[in-house]
């Protein structure tokens, strides 16, 4: 799904309003004045207006747009806006008060309630490459105690999509991806794809769990899949309580890579979690209000387990921003965290862009409840390519029924149908964006290529891996074991899961006069 900002400046009571999430746009109607350049300056250069084809309806308006002192007993106040974006508060006497912009963080973001989700038009200072190259600023004149570790792990989504950018195949995009990051002072450069590793074995015990139990708990089935911070966000905010038991508590790659980060590898580097900078790449900017998310935060030592999160548009924005073109780049090994893992190997995972849940959830499934082998799945499309079903029948019997759901227009199908009871699945793999991951906001539009086209060429070069089977990777057993102290233990629970909660709607009437 494409990321959109309005064209358009203040309306009522907001000075910019972040009511996008990957493309769920506001008709004409209810559009904004163009936002002022003091604003602008405020958002990620890497946000851009693009593929508003996933419209649901108009919200309401942000809730932190100037800081209006209301006193009580007064009489409502006028605010006029002057040509360079500055607000003043006319009062009774015709007295004009400049008035404070107020900032908005990713924590008013998801709590307002105002909007579908905010992420993709939202972008603070804590969450943007430029925080990053602070970071890396900031290291080189500290003293050395003092220096933060700084650790990037890059999802294979955004790989592909650099590949696709700077025509190399996904291995030399990734060992020159390497060089450039610590040519800037990174010190290791990771792969997500071995954290969805735990997401995609997590996602099939809990799935296994829920079929059995669902004879006792009405909301046990369909399982959602969690590991989209958009669908996440919308979840929690529209449809709270009713919605949240149906959703996976499995954390997705990138919060489980955090907990990897910030937990085993601090501890193999004989570090706290603190000390550690933990900067994720990703497809899409709602994984910025993910990492911001309360559930991540260590108490203990005040720190996030992933710190910062930049598109892979941002990553481009950062090569441009050092005048270095990938492709002149001269490679780099690869960095793991464990010394028997394979330095210039890289893997993917079966069953699509988005991570192939609904495939290894289902095969899964089909072996552990039913006996049955399933080698090869087949899809059925319904009425568009980005609602299919995928049905394991016995003896005419349908033993199990999963669905894929990409895009808002799928997803507010997909809940009307659970409101009325008329839900045939027993999991979904639910996406925002439509065509999932690959095609996400922060993803990189390739010059001279048609979305379509461009977007081929990213899942044949994201396919073009071998992929690995969860349950056969030793390294992961090994942590199982090792790290977490057993699959069921009470430490995989807190590293590898977490909880939703459901958003309060609140008013968010001013009564002001434009």
């Amino acid at each position: 799904m494409r990321n959109a900002l309005h064209d358009a400046a203040p309306r009522l009571t907001a000075a910019w309003r972040p009511r996008f999430c990957g493309g769920v746009a506001a008709p004409p109607s209810a559009r904004l004045p163009r936002l002022t350049a003091a604003m602008a300056s405020r958002l990620s250069g890497a946000l851009r207006l693009a593929g508003l084809d996933d419209y649901i309806a108009p919200s309401q308006e942000c809730v932190k747009p100037v800081k209006v002192e209301k006193k009580p007993g007064k009489a409502a106040a006028k605010i006029k806006i002057e040509a360079d974006g500055s607000y003043f508060q006319i009062g009774q006497d015709g007295e004009a008060q400049k008035l404070e912009k107020a900032k908005i963080t990713l924590n008013d973001c998801l709590a307002c309630s105002g909007c579908i989700t905010s992420a993709e038009s939202v972008l603070i200072t804590q969450q943007s490459h430029e925080e990053l190259c602070k970071v890396l600023t900031s290291n080189k004149t500290a003293a050395p105690n003092e220096q933060k570790l700084v650790v990037v792990s890059v999802s294979p989504q955004s790989r592909a999509s650099l590949a696709a950018r700077c025509k190399l195949s996904v291995l030399e995009t990734a060992k020159k991806l390497t060089a450039f990051l610590k040519s800037l002072g990174v010190h290791y450069v990771f792969d997500t794809t071995f954290s969805r590793n735990f997401s995609l074995l997590e996602s099939q015990k809990e799935f296994v769990k829920r079929f059995r139990k669902q004879s006792e708990d009405k909301k046990a089935l369909p399982m959602l899949a969690s590991a989209c911070p958009g669908w996440i966000c919308y979840a929690e905010k529209t449809h709270g309580s009713f919605i949240i038991p149906y959703i996976s508590t499995t954390k997705s790659p990138q919060q489980v890579m955090g907990s990897l980060i910030k937990g085993y590898f601090a501890e193999q580097q004989h570090l706290t979690p603190d000390q550690i900078y933990h900067v994720t790449v990703m497809p899409c900017y709602d994984k910025k209000l993910e990492a911001s998310r309360p559930d991540f935060f260590n108490q203990e030592y005040q720190t996030r387990d992933v710190d910062c999160v930049i598109t892979t548009g941002e990553v481009l924005k950062l090569l441009e921003q050092e005048g270095v073109s990938l492709s002149d780049v001269d490679p780099a090994p690869l960095d793991t965290m464990f010394s028997s893992a394979a330095e210039e190997e890289l893997t993917s995972h079966s069953g699509g862009g988005s991570g192939g849940y609904l495939e290894h959830i289902y095969k899964y499934a089909a072996k552990e409840l039913f006996g049955i082998q399933v080698d090869t799945i087949q899809y059925k499309p319904l009425k568009n390519k980005d609602f299919q079903e995928v049905t394991l029948e016995k003896d005419g019997v349908v033993l199990l029924q999963f669905a894929l759901a990409y895009g808002f227009r799928n997803i507010q199908n997909l809940v009307q149908k659970l409101k009325r009871g008329k839900s045939p699945y027993h999991y979904v793999e639910v996406m925002a964006c439509p065509s999932g991951c690959l095609n996400g906001g922060g993803q990189i539009e390739l010059e001279g290529e048609s979305s379509k086209d461009g977007l081929q060429q990213v899942e044949k070069l994201y396919n073009s891996l071998k992929a690995e089977i969860p349950e056969e990777n030793r390294t992961v057993t090994e942590l199982y074991e090792q790290w977490l102290g057993g699959t069921e233990s009470e430490k995989a629970g807190k590293a590898l899961h977490t909880e939703y909660h459901a958003v309060e709607k609140i008013s968010t009437g001013f009564n002001i006069k434009w």
